[in-house]
């Protein structure tokens, strides 16, 4: 089974990305129907979002920062730090984990400048992914992750809970093997 995951996961990617974009365009074509401005530039960062994850980060990135841009020009910031997790996966799958942790570092600002607490989990999750890649200590890794789990439980999150478990598995997986440092990469989701 283990030499099989990288070819499960990259077919699962291949199928998400592919129903996502859909989904996008689907998005998109209503909000430009009915002017929806704020819609329309979430649509394009999905849209990004799931090129990069089929992997097409060289198209899927500058959809995802127009994306952002445009939606900061609507003054909204409501979804901001959710959309910045997806900037910052595809900066990971682009093998660019410094950008994808400043992208979270900005998001995790965002959350509690403006107290959306309900992604935090997440943010954590993915900060030690994105620190796993860069080879980060252990002890900085291992606190991102318990405190993707701790905000998990307080929300009662189950998803998200699950979700970190099933990354710190991985990590542990991988530390228990005695590799380490750079390039190891943790699955997104």
């Amino acid at each position: 089974m283990g030499i099989l995951r990288p070819q499960m996961n990259f077919l699962m990617r291949l199928s998400l990305g592919a129903e996502v974009d859909r989904l996008a365009s689907d998005l998109i074509a209503l909000c430009t129907r009915h002017n929806f401005v704020p819609w329309l530039a979430i649509g394009a960062i999905y849209r990004g979002w799931a090129r990069s994850v089929s992997g097409n980060t060289e198209e899927g990135i500058p959809l995802i920062e127009q994306g952002i841009s445009d939606y900061r020009a609507t003054g909204t910031v409501l979804a901001l730090p959710s959309l910045l997790a997806r900037k910052a996966e595809a900066l990971h799958l682009a093998n660019r984990p410094s950008d994808a942790l400043m992208a979270i570092r900005e998001a995790e600002v965002l959350a509690e400048r403006f107290e959306q607490t309900y992604f935090c989990a997440e943010l954590y999750r993915l900060r030690g992914v994105f620190l796993t890649a860069l080879g980060a200590e252990e002890t900085e890794i291992e606190d991102s992750f318990c405190e993707a789990m701790r905000i998990a439980r307080e929300q009662k999150s189950i998803s998200l809970e699950k979700r970190t478990e099933a990354t710190c598995a991985e990590y542990n997986r991988h530390k228990a093997s005695g590799s380490r440092g750079r390039g190891f990469r943790l699955p997104l989701w």
